[in-house]
């Protein structure tokens, strides 16, 4: 079983990848932002790592997925393989801060990996407004984050709309998290779980 969370920055991918991880006892696979050597590089100077932050979250989503598949076990993961290649790099390109050449170079690095690995079986989608992503980004705190920009968060978005729309590698379970607080109230925690629930009864 593959279960993975996709959704803006500041959803809470990472923070219900961690409490259904808990609650089913699966695995948790998270993203890889503690130890990113881009990271920083990229918010202070898109243009010059854009192509650099990118592969790498490619290369360790690519990875995440065969060990996945390779593992047997019951996995949750934090974002997908499919986000960067459908959302984040085109975002930047159309923005001018990746080349053409680099972006092409990037699609058919991907367009190889991707005939190489399978959809997860469910993938869970955090749909969020604009006002709630810069809420949540703020109290998380993370100082690399103080320069996202409302209107880079709403092109995410719209590509996340767009991208979710033709979505075709498995079942999708689509969740607003405006007005839900799974955190600090269980029965939010439980109605989420619920509706997975269903999902799941419905795969076997």
């Amino acid at each position: 079983m593959h279960v993975a969370i996709a959704g803006n920055i500041g959803a809470g991918k990472t923070t219900l990848t961690k409490l259904l991880a808990k609650h089913y006892r699966w695995e948790p696979q998270l993203e890889d932002v503690v130890d990113n050597p881009y990271l920083d590089d990229f918010y202070n100077q898109m243009e010059r790592w854009s192509f650099n932050l990118q592969v790498y979250f490619l290369n360790s989503r690519f990875r995440q997925v065969l060990q996945i598949h390779q593992s047997g076990k019951e996995i949750i993961q934090d974002r997908t393989i499919y986000e960067d290649a459908h959302i984040f790099a085109p975002n930047l390109h159309a923005m001018g801060l990746m080349t053409n050449r680099d972006y092409e170079n990037y699609r058919s690095l991907f367009d190889l990996m991707e005939s190489l690995v399978k959809g997860p079986d469910l993938l869970i989608y955090l749909r969020s407004s604009i006002p709630n992503l810069v809420n949540q980004i703020h109290r998380r705190g993370r100082e690399y984050e103080n320069s996202i920009s409302i209107d880079y968060l709403s092109r995410l978005n719209e590509r996340y709309e767009a991208w979710i729309h033709g979505y075709d590698k498995g079942n999708l379970l689509i969740i607003d998290v405006d007005d839900i607080d799974f955190v600090t109230k269980p029965e939010d925690l439980g109605f989420v779980i619920n509706k997975i629930d269903a999902e799941i009864n419905g795969l076997f």
